[in-house]
């Protein structure tokens, strides 16, 4: 078994990506600019500072700060009010991690609030940790986010496995040296270096985690170490 399940949220545990499409999009026109699905998808799954500089290049004259505050309320106010939509298997499998005793750490681009604001509606204890776009030094595709993790967990990110849906992520958990399973959402995964990619979580297992673990540290032991940064 790994000693750690590290998750991204927007994408794989939550579907959130529609919710910051739209308040982009909403943002950008209030400025009277506009914003095409192709540019939203550009922004899956970046640091909110950096997706607000593009956004001050489509046309939107706010700060970056002032930028990433609007759009994480704007997300905020549309799961208060539109509710939580969990990605398949998602809280599933996040039960069967807890009764195996595995600790879990979320690892997201997205504010601490808005982190905890998700958590919060889970009727179990998800997470053994939350680390959130705004406490780390530098955002993912860096593999700062899940070297934190691990390290606040007290454990070694090559005894880890991370799940993520998007290519940034993918660069990132994969970059920190975790093994990782990709499970793709709305954009492909296909040569981002993911260990494995997964249709979905709907139906997978802790056994299935176990498995992919084994194999690819099995197969790592026998490489030359790439862990700890991006070239």
């Amino acid at each position: 078994m790994p000693r750690a399940v590290l998750w991204d949220m927007d994408g794989t545990v939550v579907d959130t990506e529609p919710y910051w499409m739209a308040a982009e999009t909403t943002l950008i026109e209030s400025f009277g600019g506009t914003w095409s699905h192709e540019q939203a998808m550009q922004l899956v799954g970046n640091g909110l500072e950096d997706s607000a500089r593009l956004l001050q290049a489509a046309g939107v004259r706010m700060g970056v700060t002032e930028i990433v505050d609007h759009l994480t309320d704007e997300v905020r106010r549309m799961l208060t009010t539109r509710g939580v939509p969990f990605r398949p298997g998602a809280q599933e499998m996040l039960r069967a991690l807890r009764a195996a005793q595995i600790p879990t750490a979320l690892v997201t681009m997205s504010l601490r609030r808005m982190a905890v604001d998700i958590v919060a509606l889970m009727d179990f204890t998800a997470f053994d940790l939350i680390v959130g776009g705004d406490e780390v030094e530098r955002p993912k595709p860096f593999p700062d986010p899940y070297l934190q993790a691990a390290r606040t967990l007290g454990v070694d990110i090559v005894d880890t496995v991370a799940l993520e849906d998007s290519p940034t992520g993918v660069r990132s958990a994969s970059a920190s040296g975790a093994v990782t399973i990709g499970v793709p959402h709305i954009v492909a995964l296909d040569g981002f270096g993911a260990d494995v990619l997964w249709p979905s979580l709907a139906g997978r297992t802790v056994e299935d985690i176990a498995s992919e673990f084994t194999a690819h540290r099995r197969a790592a032991s026998l490489a030359p170490s790439t862990t700890g940064d991006l070239a």
